[in-house]
């Protein structure tokens, strides 16, 4: 039952990250192949450890140990959410992959209707929370993510839909071929523009634990992924300057009426004050908004790399590495020295 299969035949590979979640980890296992077996489709598992401070990587291991089909990524720090999701398609090998939180609240269940969906014809399938099992505290900050979102871009998200998904192969690659630094994976497979299909799916309440996005968090992430999907920020702020440029100007002529034809005076030093406070509140503001993409472009042209590697359970000597630029791999096993590949030079996937 546990026997490896090659590459090519890996039908689903199913990639979560995992941060704070060791006790949700046995029971997704025993979920996810009751499930994947049912399907009959050879599949992988491929879990990715984003540093996370328990036990976490000790039962990968054990699992992976228990399972060939169990993969374990162990990156050297902790990268975020979307960057270990974006170092599980880079090794995932599947026809289909399926991305889904560690935590069962993506109820694995729903990956039998994901791929029979995506077999209609879609090749990217999300599942839409019918509810949503959260505090009130992140329901509120995901709605205003959203809206602020839909504002601020070019792009129109729901906010019921969430990194749970099913994706072809020519997606999966699609996404691992954007290379820059700011990683939403939600928003990244909006934007490769390939068709989108849902299914409606319940939310289910966490195993065990609880969510390490705090509120400081999810607002910079909202940030970087404003400011990294569109410019639209600054262009708004330049149209807010020029209105009130103009607001200003037609203001300054209406005292001039005012003073030379009705001899009203003009008011004293305390409204030049406040203008002078506003104006220069608005100009910081801008400043501000500026400085964030200017570093955005700095951090873009130290060409780092997303993530760093530290050790891989039930892969190949080299990863499958599908995406363009340097990226820095740890090796597994004993060997602790760090190599780094150019993705540019790796033949494509086949």
């Amino acid at each position: 039952m546990n026997e490896t299969v090659s590459e090519s035949e890996i039908g689903i590979s199913v990639v979560t990250p995992v941060y704070k979640a060791p006790d949700c980890l046995k029971e997704l296992y025993r979920r996810l192949v009751a499930v994947l077996e049912r399907i009959g489709e050879p599949f992988e598992i491929v879990m990715v450890n984003d540093a996370s401070p328990d036990n976490s990587w000790q039962l990968i291991q054990e699992l992976a140990r228990r399972d060939p089909r169990v993969r374990g990524i162990n990156l050297s720090r902790n990268f975020g959410q979307h960057y270990a999701i974006t170092a599980g398609l880079d090794h995932a090998r599947g026809r289909w992959v399926v991305v889904m939180d560690c935590d069962l609240q993506h109820v694995p269940e729903d990956i039998n209707r994901l791929y029979a969906k995506a077999l209609d014809g879609h090749d990217i399938v999300f599942v839409r929370r019918v509810t949503r099992r959260d505090t009130f505290l992140k329901k509120l900050s995901s709605r205003a993510f959203t809206t602020l979102y839909n504002t601020l871009t070019d792009f129109r998200i729901d906010r019921r839909i969430s990194t749970y998904s099913i994706i072809s192969r020519r997606v999966a690659d699609a996404v691992c071929g954007l290379s820059e630094g700011n990683r939403n994976y939600t928003l990244l497979l909006h934007w490769v523009g390939f068709d989108i299909a849902y299914i409606d799916g319940e939310h289910a309440e966490r195993f065990a634990g609880r969510s390490a996005y705090s509120f400081g968090k999810l607002l910079a992430f909202a940030i970087d992924s404003i400011t990294g999907q569109s410019n639209r920020p600054m262009r708004l702020s330049i149209q807010f300057g020029f209105c009130l440029s103009i607001a200003a100007q037609l203001y300054a002529v209406w005292l001039a009426i005012r003073y030379f034809i009705y001899d009203v005076p003009v008011p004293g030093w305390t409204s030049v004050m406040v203008a002078i406070f506003f104006l220069s509140g608005l100009m910081f503001a801008n400043i501000g908004v500026v400085g964030l993409y200017l570093g955005k472009v700095f951090d873009e042209s130290r060409r780092r790399p997303l993530y760093v590697v530290k050790d891989r359970l039930n892969f190949g000597a080299e990863p499958a590495l599908r995406r363009d630029g340097p990226i820095a791999v740890g090796l597994s096993g004993d060997e602790s020295a760090e190599r780094t590949f150019d993705r540019s030079r790796l033949s494509p996937p086949v």
